[in-house]
């Protein structure tokens, strides 16, 4: 059963939403005005009773975005995953068409897992050849005043993006889970965050085009300039020191023709991913009405 379904279709000339349900944990919130009123877009804010995904939830959503629309979904705040109850997994399940023309911005606060939470999150997409899409998927290692760092015990996010013909285009799985050997902790070292960004489409190749550029600037500063950077030194088994930057990102170009962009990042800070999100996605603003993560 799902628990939430949006359709967004054009009424009058606008992105209008056209059907909106939602029920328990899932509450859908949609304001009249975000940002300039002359920009046709429709945002969608999702939240769940209680500020967070309790053991156990199974949330399911549906959205359709039709031709030529442009539609925004994201949160009021982190995505807070609460402590497990045995072996039970929460689940977050997101299922969405992209018609003709459209365009759909998934722009979410990260993800934050509680010590011992079990997580998985599927999102699946249907796109159009001419649609535009991105994507971000992050989560941050825990609730640091808490004193907890990677303590979850499985946090699973999956992206699948498929073309009008069921043929896949993007298929990308993140995984974190303990082991007997290392813990998710040891394996991260440093790292507090890691996070994922996805652009795809005619309306995003000028924004591919800057993202990749930026990129490559950032990460050549780092090798070229490595003391701006860098957290601390490591001594090696060689006994030699090397540097460990605080922040890493890479781009690859993805589909047919380059059609689609993925950028990896790892930081040791939240807040420097935030600043990078805010930075490659500020040419949104006229499409969207604002700035992501502004």
């Amino acid at each position: 059963m799902e628990t939430g379904v949006v359709v967004v279709e054009k009424v009058e000339g606008r992105s209008t939403v056209t059907r909106c349900f939602s029920k328990y944990p899932l509450k859908f919130i949609i304001p009249r005005k975000v940002g300039s009123s002359k920009i046709d877009v429709v945002w969608v804010y999702s939240l769940t009773y209680g500020g967070g995904i309790v053991s156990g939830d199974c949330i399911s959503c549906n959205f359709t975005i039709g031709d030529g629309c442009t539609a925004v979904l994201t949160t009021q705040a982190s995505t807070k995953v609460y402590k497990s109850s045995g072996s039970k997994c929460s689940e977050q399940i997101l299922e969405a068409r992209v018609e003709s023309n459209a365009l759909l911005a998934i722009i979410p606060d990260p993800v934050t897992c509680f010590s011992t939470a079990r997580y998985s999150q599927k999102q699946v997409f249907k796109v159009a050849s001419d649609s535009s899409l991105v994507i971000v998927d992050w989560i941050t290692s825990g609730r640091h005043e808490n004193g907890e760092r990677w303590d979850f015990n499985l946090y699973r996010s999956t992206n699948h993006i498929f073309l009008e013909n069921d043929q896949p285009l993007f298929l990308d799985v993140v995984s974190l889970e303990q082991e007997s050997t290392s813990s998710v902790g040891e394996r991260m070292q440093d790292y507090q965050a890691i996070a994922m960004l996805i652009l795809l489409g005619p309306k995003m190749q000028q924004i591919q085009k800057q993202v990749q550029d930026n990129v490559k600037m950032k990460m050549s500063e780092q090798l070229h300039h490595p003391c701006s950077a860098l957290s601390r030194q490591i001594k090696g088994k060689s006994d030699h020191l090397w540097m460990k930057p605080s922040f890493i990102a890479s781009c690859s170009a993805f589909g047919p023709k380059g059609i689609g962009l993925v950028v990896r990042v790892a930081a040791v800070t939240t807040e420097s991913v935030y600043r990078f999100l805010q930075h490659q996605l500020a040419a949104m603003e006229p499409m969207l009405g604002m700035s992501p993560y502004s």
